[in-house]
């Protein structure tokens, strides 16, 4: 029997192996979590008390559907929890599981790698106190702690509403929910929203909740800077009407919505192409999830959809294996799912445009403004080595000669806005920058995990 192997437990990966296991298969499911669920359905420690009936809202009996569905599916799958993937090479995969080096062959592969927080930097965002949308989560949900007691959230997304909501309900006062998108491009972008209409609810019902909360909440803001001595102290905008405003705090969540999480894709051989609504490169599949032949792309992996996308492309992607295993295909099944999958992710573009990425904001920011963390570079250091007579115009060759995308993250935090810089300053769209290139290790990981395992 062909080994077939998925990478991510979220509800992307459960969905695949519920269908492959409905067919009598035994599928692979790596999980560099401790526990399914992915970051949106995130499971806390079991020696946490946290209340996540109260903490998902109206997506809690979706959580905890998962969650059920997962626990009869564990016996049937081969669950590796713990378990890092950071490399590919043909249809081997590198892990690190515990500390140990392993690999494992995949002939039908499917990555359902999900996504991360995209970041736009600003003057003080490396401050001690300033995290990601996803990373003050992530604290809440798996640790049960706030990342601080009067907390501002900045950048645009509807996730900076469900982030509040959460820190108000935990006891954290919400100092602004600051939003660099204005209220006009939400309601240019109002007819393709309708496209969810139980989403849309739900964000004008956190709109309204921290309106009743008498939160500030502002729309259209250009940030300016983070302010603090050695730890966030205030966060300082300009709003809507020019004025400037700030805004005392002791933490900072920050996140423009998500990027897919491609390296892995990126090294198992997928093409890319631009997306200008996103202006990101995502990867390129057909309508069913296939990438090339044995490798399978489903989630917010592969393109942004939601939960509910990420559980349909899942589905549709471990019918596409069974039918190219040779099994009988379930084409109605399949029709309804890529309808599904393509309604969602059409309402997901219409909300990239309603939290836009801030790319004039970003082409405006100060020389000294730091870009990449990971090895201390600055915006001027890259329009510097720019400037030079035969100078780099390209993301890579930029790389290169400044070490922008070097460090411990390779470039998935400071690679969105690296494009961007790159583009602005060659006077170019987007796309033009290029592409940062993946390469193992995706993730850091001992240099002794590098070398081959014993036989």
């Amino acid at each position: 029997m062909s080994s077939i192997v998925i990478v991510g437990a979220g509800p992307a990966g459960i969905a695949a192996a519920e269908v492959l296991c409905g067919r009598g298969h035994r599928p692979v499911l790596i999980d560099e979590g401790e526990r399914a669920g992915g970051q949106g359905y995130r499971r806390p420690s079991p020696a946490l008390a946290l209340d996540m009936r109260s903490l998902m809202g109206s997506e809690a009996g979706r959580y905890e559907a998962l969650h059920r569905r997962f626990a009869a599916l564990s016996e049937h799958i081969d669950y590796r929890p713990r378990t890092l993937v950071w490399a590919i090479e043909g249809h081997t995969l590198h892990l690190l599981h515990n500390g140990q080096a392993e690999t494992i062959e995949a002939d039908h592969l499917l990555l359902a790698t999900g996504a991360m927080d995209r970041v736009a930097p600003l003057p003080g965002w490396t401050l001690p106190g300033v995290f990601t949308l996803g990373g003050a989560q992530v604290a809440l949900k798996d640790q049960g702690c706030l990342i601080g007691r009067r907390v501002a959230f900045l950048g645009s997304s509807p996730l900076l509403l469900l982030a509040a909501k959460q820190y108000r309900q935990m006891g954290a006062t919400v100092a602004v929910i600051a939003d660099t998108t204005g209220l006009a491009a939400k309601a240019k972008a109002l007819p393709g929203l309708l496209a969810s209409p139980r989403t849309l609810l739900r964000g004008l019902g956190g709109m309204a909740g921290a309106l009743r909360a008498a939160t500030p909440l502002l729309h259209g803001v250009t940030p300016i800077a983070i302010e603090g001595d050695n730890h966030v102290e205030s966060l300082r905008l300009r709003d809507g009407s020019g004025r400037e405003r700030r805004f005392s705090c002791d933490a900072v969540a920050l996140g423009y919505g998500l990027k897919p999480e491609t390296q892995l894709a990126d090294l198992a051989g997928a093409g890319f192409a631009y997306d200008q609504n996103f202006r990101l490169f995502l990867p390129e599949t057909d309508a069913f999830g296939r990438a090339r032949p044995g490798l399978y792309l489903a989630g917010d992996g592969a393109t942004i959809g939601g939960a509910d996308a990420a559980e349909a492309s899942g589905a549709l992607a471990a019918h596409a294996i069974l039918a190219d295993l040779g099994e009988p295909p379930a084409a109605a099944a399949m029709r309804a799912l890529s309808r599904k999958v393509a309604r969602l992710r059409g309402f997901q573009r219409s909300l990239a445009r309603a939290f836009a990425w801030p790319v004039s904001q970003i082409g405006a920011l100060p020389d000294d403004t730091l870009l990449c963390r990971c090895e201390s570079v600055t915006i001027g250091a890259v329009r510097a080595a720019m400037a030079q007579t035969l100078g780099p115009a390209e993301v890579n060759r930029v790389k290169a000669m400044t070490r922008c995308g070097m460090g411990r993250c390779q470039g998935r935090v400071c690679g969105p806005a690296l494009q961007e810089v790159v583009a602005g300053v060659s006077g170019r769209e987007g796309a033009s920058a290029g592409r940062l290139r993946g390469q193992a290790p995706v993730k850091p990981i001992a240099l002794s995990a590098a070398r081959e395992p014993a036989p």
